[in-house]
């Protein structure tokens, strides 16, 4: 059996399931940026929150509706305020915090677009570093007549569509990816997915002679030969025979959504998981060439019937969560760093899930590992999180179709739960002890964990509790069920492992995000 070798990063979807004249506000627009602005956001840029996750909820506020099917937002820094918000039929929409959504379409390519089946459609959006200027947009969508994954320039100064770069996907209309953005390199990085159909049939993800399944890296800003785009020299595979020289990352599932943490140029990936583990990636600067794992690996685990080429090296997720807790497909999101919230959120992560509408929050914690919390619940499907030029956040939702602009507070956790751990050889014992530090008494309550991979709960005391994959649900006892403030109650239970006999990262009681203690 071939033994997994997973190299940590070094900084450490199921989804998608006519130029109109710009509005009056943009043609004042202000200059691009200005030395206080520029100073503003150096100052939330360099900003780590000490909150604890679990003291920090998020919300949201509807400020748009009538979208049709949403699917990625971006925002031009050149002063208007405007986010460019894309729909799967073809269409990019504008939207203004002063005046709202805009009836006419930015751009309108619907005869360009086959939005056949649910993950077909435009979706994905960037803004060059010299937007004000050049009026470039990039676009990745799939293509009639036979839904090839394409990235494409449109010039609004001429209202004209100009593709850069195809990959044939005809043979399954999900896992497209579709995600943009420009690195803080200068160069486009694009996502695909790995063909689609289930348990990767065309064996993408681990090729390097095919685009499917992969993040590429290109210079758009130049022409080389006879392509549109150049590729550049440092890219890790060129040279490579038989590869194609775009790839940056490979080994990946479906990449939606990813983005740059605008601090310090580290990656973070949402993939979506074959129906077992949804899974975030975190890549240094420069890490090209990294195999992120699938099909051999779905999140931390094996994956049965995949490829596992010999004498490879996985890279790590470093977080992964079960669809047994309602989810179905990560959302990757970005880095907070912009100013209204940086005490709160500043340098953490947030993503969330399509069908669980969990609020996820991650943060390195200076130790190699990452601290971790639900935080919150976003509306229902969202498809993606987006920011403004300043760093706030906004998210666009599928079904029935409207942008939302998300706020953070800090709201103290109403329960701590303390862990004890024995363990020998394949098992381990966990003792945990669950205090109301609420004013009110929790009274019938249930408790929500994940296990480690390779832990299976064997037996356990002072409650009910049930395993599905990783997430365990705990209820109370008669006895203990009711926790007056300032009370406690404890349960535990001993579990078998594989080697990794750790304690639960992360605790829900009743719902609500509790403090972690020893």
């Amino acid at each position: 059996m071939l033994r997994r070798h997973w190299t940590c990063p070094l900084a450490l979807v199921f989804l998608l399931t006519l130029l109109a004249p710009l509005p009056p506000f943009a043609a004042a627009a202000a200059p691009a940026t200005t030395s206080q602005t520029t100073a503003s956001r150096a100052a939330a840029a360099d900003t780590t929150s000490t909150v604890p996750l679990p003291s920090l909820s998020a919300t949201t506020t509807q400020v748009a509706h009538g979208l049709r099917r949403p699917t990625a937002l971006a925002a031009p820094d050149d002063g208007t305020g405007r986010l460019f918000i894309t729909e799967k039929p073809g269409t990019v929409r504008v939207y203004h915090p002063d005046t709202g959504l805009a009836r006419t379409p930015l751009i309108d390519i619907t005869p360009a677009i086959d939005e056949s089946g649910n993950e077909r459609g435009l979706l994905g959006i960037a803004l060059p570093p010299d937007f004000a200027e050049s009026q470039d947009v990039y676009l990745a969508y799939t293509a009639l007549p036979d839904g090839a994954v394409t990235l494409a320039r449109y010039r609004l100064d001429e209202s004209r569509l100009e593709v850069l770069l195809a990959q044939e996907h005809a043979e399954y209309s999900n896992h497209n990816g579709g995600q943009l953005a420009f690195g803080p390199d200068g160069h486009l990085y694009w996502s695909i997915g790995d063909g689609g159909g289930s348990a990767d049939p065309l064996r993408a993800g681990q090729r390097l002679d095919t685009l499917l399944g992969k993040v590429l890296r290109i210079d758009v800003g130049r022409t080389c030969g006879a392509l549109a785009y150049c590729v550049p020299a440092d890219n890790p595979f060129v040279g490579t025979a038989g590869a194609r020289p775009e790839i940056w990352l490979y080994g990946l599932r479906n990449p939606w959504r990813f983005s740059f943490d605008s601090a310090d140029g580290s990656m973070w990936i949402g993939d979506v998981g074959q129906g077992r583990w949804e899974e975030v990636d975190h890549l240094a600067p420069g890490q090209g060439g990294a195999n992120l794992g699938w099909s051999c690996y779905e999140g931390l685990e094996r994956f049965e019937g995949g490829t596992c080429p010999p004498g490879q090296e996985y890279t790590k997720p470093v977080f992964t969560y079960s669809p047994y807790t309602g989810g179905c497909s990560v959302i990757g999101g970005h880095v907070y760093r912009g100013s209204e919230y940086a005490d709160l959120v500043g340098g953490t992560y947030i993503a969330t899930d399509y069908c669980s509408s969990t609020v996820w929050a991650l943060r390195p914690d200076g130790r190699g590992g990452y601290e971790q919390a639900e935080i919150g619940e976003m509306p229902t499907q969202v498809t993606s999180i987006g920011t403004t030029a300043e760093g706030e956040f906004y998210v666009v939702n599928d079904l029935p179709g409207g942008l939302h602009r998300v706020s953070f507070e800090r709201e103290e956790p109403t329960c701590r739960v303390d862990r004890a751990v024995r363990s020998w050889g394949t098992g381990t014992t966990v003792d945990l002890t669950v205090t109301n530090t609420g004013s009110t008494a929790v009274t019938g309550w249930t408790l929500e964990f994940p296990l480690a991979l390779g832990q299976t709960v064997v037996s356990d005391w002072n409650t009910d509790l049930t395993q599905g994959s990783n997430t365990i649900t705990a209820t109370n006892a008669p006895y203990n069920a009711t926790i007056p403030p300032g009370a406690s109650i404890t349960l535990g239970y001993v579990a078998s492992h594989t080697g990794d006999a750790s304690a639960p990262p992360r605790f829900m009681l009743n719902g609500d995000a509790c403090a972690v203690g020893r």
